[in-house]
């Protein structure tokens, strides 16, 4: 309980000073100390805000009846392990609300039984598939909601996957930002519908493990101080990394999670140009901004600066000290921090939680994410209050037949020389250690954090415990014993006599399943940090590979990754007559694999990123090692936009295969483009102010009325509290520089809480920024005929090219999955919007639709583009 003094008043930003020497759009050409402009005030919330009224409306009827200390407990996570989830706040009692539970994953309930395990986001989104991605948010939704959790720590769009070696790309969806954009979007409004906050993470630039947080680095025996910097110019952010997130903010996102790096080096979570200026101002954020765990850095300022709710609490785990709680009281007592500020965190936090349709009386917390025991201390770091803790709710309903459906449905066919689908095979050899199971049990490794058996999730805080794992061995024999097949496996990448000996062997077909695996940063697997070090496959899979194709001319290859590896070397091969990338599919991965290698699914998925032919080719790549000296390590997004599929057609490189692509059963015909351009209008920026800083409720200056009320209820070891353990301020803040003017040390403008400029590129009370950014320009239409003899869905997908000289060559903005039967054609229906056709201008600060001539393309890939018309 005791306060101490945990740079509560240091400054949020960066000075200005050594500014960033742009050239070429805003692109950085050469590595300079970037820097982060300072943006104040933070925005208050806008009460006619599409969307958000009636939340709007409950939230200010709430708040208005809380105390000072009330709110703060709103805002401050109880400390690590401190209650039953991974995160929590405080509770309102008086009023009936309780402790708001804050958990793992974008692909499950973490650390919790009876719960289902989704395929990854990357998976998801190889579907293509607005309507399964929104039913798979929606039932993990469910799942949480049925456990307690009152925020769902996902869906992820940092990192975006501008290196495909980064540890987490599999959490979120795609490096292509209208892929991830549309995919977060439908995830959020699925989860929300659900009756669950969402939270989008990790905002912003979050693109490796390495060097994200000074502990862990130094546990790898890396010599840094501060955290790496990602240093991103404007008109990338506005183009690349920013845009998922505008979507997010459209969808009516409740929460954002602001990362543990640093953007142009200042801390993200108290970054005001990216919380202020950016999410709140530009995009029109009404939600709550929300820290990843220990990723705030300063008390006052962090609040000045954007961030509205600290998780886990404290300032390190178990430590039982807060930047904010108690300091926080403090701080809006004596001024430092506004009291509107405050208001607006607590109106932002409740207004979220209204949008998602939860009510002041919820459903008890019902598990404990730190044991699986039904009994247990409910303060689990404090080991009090023993109780029952668990009671193991089964949240399940009929997810699995949903999660079958989406991992075939999102396993890519990229290669087939007509052995797929397989009809009855006369002998049928499965060979791999990624096929079989991990012999501790599917979660016998803390947090999946090996490579034993097959690979279903990564490892890390996004994933969660299988209720079961169905491997691709048991499920295809027990496909083969209902076909007659012969059937045999050898579940290991080693046994090369033995397994030679089987694929050999007269009318055997092979099917191998090799893999790779990533996580975050905090485990450690075969030296791969989190991010992969390489991106070759795991445990001699390469050399399975070839040693199967030498002697077996029916060979199959599943590859289970968490991105593009490496398949140069025999992807050509024509005795591997089949290859398929099956993603992470979660718990149904045998079942899925086997709908899909049977043709009980015709396989339409499409690849979310490109495959290079080598490391190099991709064009970027983790920072292994710091370069920096012991300080930040710099990260400059150099290549601005052109990551992926982008940096390929820059360099007019080849590629295995290209984004976009993936093959059927059946085939496809594309014919009749038309372009219609619609009367919308000239574009006119947003102009006005704001209304003023609101305030709800008064309070009490007095500091006798905030102490630990100690006879009111008993002290719990390192729990977090907003009370001041004395009421003399100065010995409770333990600051040496105690009442020193908040404008000595805050930047300018911090606590102003007048009216304020909109932004041309805002929205007014419009989330996601100005309106006619999202006008239809033009629609295209195109027809798909079905030219096989199977039904199948096509994935007709629209590119553009933007025209001008620093622009990628086609970039994807529409899309569709289309079911199709033989021999019927279907149209496929696409929109441009006014944001579609736009380049970031960072001189006017708006989106601009240049007079470079625009070409719209309609095809199967990136670079398979059957069709193409000028938009005039």
């Amino acid at each position: 309980m005791h306060l101490q003094h945990v740079a509560l008043w240091l400054a949020a930003t960066v000075p200005a000073a050594a500014r960033a020497s742009c050239t070429n759009n805003g692109q950085l050409t050469k590595r300079v100390p970037a820097t982060s402009d300072p943006y104040y005030p933070s925005p208050w919330m806008d009460p006619e805000a599409d969307g958000w009224e009636d939340a709007y409306a409950k939230a200010k009827d709430f708040v208005s009846q809380l105390t000072l200390l009330e709110k703060v407990n709103l805002t401050t996570g109880v400390g690590w392990a401190a209650e039953q989830c991974v995160g929590q706040t405080g509770s309102i009692p008086r009023l009936g609300l309780r402790s708001m539970c804050m958990q793992d994953s974008p692909l499950g309930i973490r650390g919790t039984d009876y719960n289902s395990v989704f395929p990854s986001g990357q998976t998801a989104a190889a579907t293509f598939d607005r309507n399964l991605l929104n039913r798979r948010g929606y039932a993990m939704g469910i799942e949480a909601k049925g456990k307690g959790v009152t925020v769902l720590l996902g869906p992820v769009a940092g990192p975006l996957g501008r290196m495909p070696e980064g540890g987490r790309n599999w959490e979120g969806f795609s490096p292509d930002p209208v892929l991830t954009g549309i995919s977060i979007a439908e995830t959020i409004k699925g989860v929300q519908d659900a009756g669950v906050v969402a939270c989008a993470k990790h905002f912003v630039g979050n693109e490796q493990e390495h060097f994200r947080q000074v502990g862990e680095a130094k546990g790898y025996g890396y010599n840094i101080s501060e955290t790496l910097s990602s240093n991103i110019d404007d008109k990338t952010m506005h183009e690349l990394y920013l845009w998922p997130f505008q979507d997010a903010v459209r969808a009516g996102v409740g929460s954002v999670m602001c990362s543990y790096q640093q953007v142009n080096n200042s801390y993200a979570c108290q970054n005001s140009k990216l919380l202020n200026d950016l999410l709140k101002n530009e995009l029109g954020f009404q939600g709550f901004v929300m820290s990843d765990w220990q990723a705030q850095h300063t008390g006052a300022a962090s609040a000045v600066a954007g961030l509205d709710m600290t998780m886990p609490g404290d300032t390190e785990f178990n430590t039982g000290i807060s930047f904010w709680g108690a300091n926080l009281t403090l701080g809006v007592l004596n001024g430092t921090v506004p009291a509107w500020r405050l208001d607006d965190m607590a109106m932002r936090i409740m207004a979220a939680y209204f949008k998602a349709g939860l009510t002041i009386k919820q459903d008890p917390i019902n598990f404990s994410f730190w044991t699986r025991d039904t009994y247990g201390p409910i303060h689990w770091a404090a080991n009090k209050d023993v109780q029952q803790i668990n009671w193991h709710v089964d949240v399940r309903q009929d997810h699995g037949n949903l999660i079958r459906e989406i991992a075939a449905k999102g396993t890519v066919l990229l290669k087939n020389n007509g052995s797929l689908p397989l009809k009855k095979p006369k002998f049928l050899v499965v060979v791999g250690d990624d096929a079989g199971g991990n012999p501790l049990g599917p979660n016998g490794c803390n947090d999946r954090g090996c490579d034993n058996g097959t690979v279903g999730i990564g490892w890390g805080s996004g994933t969660a415990n299988y209720p079961y794992l169905v491997t691709p061995d048991a499920a295809l024999q027990a496909q083969a014993i209902k076909d007659g097949t012969r059937y045999e496996s050898v579940l290991s990448n080693y046994a090369n006599t033995q397994t030679r000996a089987l694929v050999s062997q007269a009318n055997a077909t092979a099917v191998i399943f090799v893999n790779a695996d990533s996580g975050e940063g905090y485990i450690n697997v075969d030296g791969n940090e989190g991010d992969r070090k390489n991106l070759t496959l795991w445990k001699n899979g390469d050399d399975l590979v070839k040693n199967v194709a030498s002697v077996c001319p029916n060979t199959i290859v599943v590859i289970h990754s968490p991105g593009p590896v490496l398949i140069t070397d025999w992807y050509n091969n024509p005795n591997i007559t089949a290859i398929l990338w099956a993603g992470f599919p979660g718990q149904e991965s045998g079942n899925s694999i086997t709908d899909v290698l049977y043709g009980k699914v015709n396989p339409s998925a499409r690849t979310p990123f490109s495959w290079g032919a080598t490391r190099e080719s991709f064009g970027t790549d983790v920072l292994y090692e710091p370069n920096n000296g012991n300080g930040a390590p710099q990260q400059d997004f150099s290549e601005g936009v052109f990551i992926d599929y982008r940096h390929f057609d820059k360099a007019n490189a080849s590629l295995i295969y290209e984004f976009g692509f993936g093959l059927s059963y059946t085939t496809f015909e594309y014919s009749n483009i038309q372009v219609q351009k619609s009367s919308s209008g000239a574009y006119n920026p947003t102009t006005g102010t704001t209304g003023p800083a609101p305030t709800f409720g008064n309070y009490s200056t007095n500091l006798t009325d905030y102490v630990f009320p100690s006879d009111e209820f008993p002290y719990v070891y390192q729990y977090i509290y907003p009370y001041l353990n004395t009421s003399d301020a100065k010995n409770a803040s333990a600051d040496p520089f105690y009442g020193q003017p908040a404008e000595d040390f805050l930047p300018p403008q911090a606590t102003n809480g007048s009216a304020q400029p909109l932004l041309r590129s805002s929205g007014k009370s419009v989330p996601g920024g100005n309106r006619q950014l999202f006008d239809v320009l033009y629609t295209i239409t195109a027809d798909i005929k079905n030219t096989g003899s199977l039904a199948g869905d096509e994935v007709p997908q629209l590119y553009l090219s933007l025209g001008g000289p620093d622009d990628p060559k086609v970039v994807l903005r529409d899309f569709a999955r289309i079911r199709i039967d033989p021999g019927q054609t279907s149209q496929f229906r696409a929109k441009l919007t006014r944001r579609d056709l736009s380049n970031w201008d960072p001189a006017v600060q708006d989106w601009v639709v240049s007079n470079a001539t625009k070409t719209v393309y309609v095809g199967r890939s990136s670079r398979l583009l059957d069709l193409s018309a000028q938009l005039l």
